[in-house]
């Protein structure tokens, strides 16, 4: 009998073994043959962010990244590594980036010739054109990407000379600091235009920005604009709360109606904003917002309308309206003044104030000179402010927006990823259960169950 249970047991070993070895040879097999990578860290840190990936599939050829490093450096250590690493993320998306380190060290003349001054300082060439990066993370090269990836010279031009917030302006009520930068990160090319002074809209221009003037434009300078929509030209409108100066003539060639009054949006108060703030949330399906979820907001916007049934029956087929924003399912526009004193609230007047919910930016396209025209109109400037352009998604909307009219919407904007939440937060009741089953249910059920098995011995 012992002889026969040692057999057994050692015929059952030598299959487990083998089974053991079998599977680890099929596992090996498999893993050479088939290359697959999971990131299960919590917030995905390993991995790019989405908008980096659609990028990297956007770039037709090869990238080549040469990094001018010495192996050591004195405070960051293994230099060398550290980027390495980090480009293996973009080199499993697009195999064709080519990797070259050199040391600037022993190469001083290579330096040199390529006005590199920092140790570690990258430069990113793809079809033909080159950048420097000075820093390493995903939003500063996948914009290098972005900006490398414009081949072609694009104009971004803002109408000047009547008191507009400029594009690249630092004052609160510009739009430089943020929404400017950013388009210049992308690529863009910014410029003013004065119509008082030039004779028409260059035709180089990819979008034509026009925010709210101050003083009335001139009729010469009117006359311009609409030859400019004649002619094919796309437009991203920025119209603020009151008097269009002069622009009215632009609202009826875009078959626009532009009522009086405020969006007031009672969910902005639930988010603790102004209820003169209108917040979007959820977006129709468009090119400008594919895949966007971010929540934006929009100070004293003013609502958009369509005129359904223009003088010009011909004119309602040729263009085409999309509503890209609404807002204010529970709100209204109100044609009072909003009382701004603290702790003042806004209410709703039956005999004048409009019911939600409203329309605060929309497309429009149609098909003239064989092309096709873009021109997004939005009843609010000042989400792209300074002072507003950094709540919510503010920024990556205008300039999906921008990328829509200039016909670049592939190049997506980089949407931060949002960190989820890895802290806990326990209630005192919470504390005190667990505390209680650790320390006192826990040893009681092992000390238990130590007695029923000694006891169980014994007998």
């Amino acid at each position: 009998m012992p002889r026969k249970f040692y057999q057994s047991n050692l015929l059952l070993n030598l299959a487990f073994v083998l089974a053991l070895t079998g599977i680890a040879g099929g596992l090996g097999y498999l893993s050479a043959r088939h290359h697959i990578q999971r990131d299960v860290t919590y917030n995905a840190i390993n991995s790019l962010d989405p908008g980096s990936v659609a990028v990297l599939r956007q770039l037709e050829g090869p990238v080549a990244i040469t990094v001018y490093a010495t192996e050591q450096d004195a405070q960051h250590g293994d230099v060398r590594k550290i980027i390495r690493d980090f480009l293996s993320l973009y080199q499993r998306y697009k195999p064709d980036i080519k990797l070259v380190f050199v040391d600037p060290s022993k190469e001083s003349e290579q330096a040199r010739a390529a006005q590199i001054r920092f140790n570690g300082e990258i430069v990113v060439e793809y079809a033909g054109r080159s950048e420097h990066l000075t820093k390493i993370n995903e939003p500063a090269l996948t914009g290098t990407l972005l900006r490398l990836a414009h081949t072609r010279d694009q104009a971004v031009m803002y109408l000047d000379g009547h008191g507009e917030p400029k594009l690249d302006g630092i004052a609160n009520y510009d739009l430089g600091s943020v929404f400017g930068a950013k388009l210049k990160q992308n690529g863009f090319h910014l410029g003013s235009l004065n119509l008082a002074l030039a004779q028409e809209v260059p035709d180089n221009v990819s979008v034509l920005v026009i925010t709210q003037p101050q003083i009335d434009l001139m009729p010469g300078e009117v006359a311009k604009l609409l030859r400019h929509i004649d002619r094919g030209g796309n437009l991203l409108w920025l119209v603020d709360a009151g008097p269009l100066h002069g622009l009215e003539r632009l609202a009826e060639k875009l078959d626009l109606q532009l009522p009086p009054g405020i969006v007031i949006d009672p969910a902005a108060s639930a988010m603790n904003a102004p209820s003169t703030w209108s917040l979007g949330a959820t977006y129709p399906p468009h090119p400008v917002t594919r895949n966007f979820n971010l929540i934006t907001a929009f100070p004293y916007a003013r609502p958009l309308l369509w005129n359904e049934n223009p003088a010009d029956s011909n004119k309602s087929q040729l263009w085409q309206h999309q509503v890209l924003v609404e807002v204010a399912s529970r709100g209204w526009v109100s044609r009072n003044k909003p009382d701004n004193r603290p702790g003042a609230e806004p209410h709703f007047d039956k005999q004048h104030d409009i019911p939600g919910p409203a329309v605060i930016a929309m497309a429009l396209q149609r098909r003239i000179n064989n092309r096709e025209q873009r021109i997004v109109v939005v009843g609010n400037g000042a989400f792209l402010a300074n002072s507003y352009a950094g709540n919510g998604g503010n920024v990556d909307l205008g300039v999906n927006m921008v990328n829509w009219l200039a016909s670049d919407e592939n190049l997506i904007t980089i949407q931060p990823r949002a960190a989820r939440d890895s802290s806990l937060v326990l209630s005192k009741r919470e504390l005190e259960i667990i505390s209680g089953f650790f320390l006192l249910a826990l040893p009681l059920l092992l000390a238990g169950a130590g007695i029923y098995l000694w006891r169980k011995r014994r007998a």
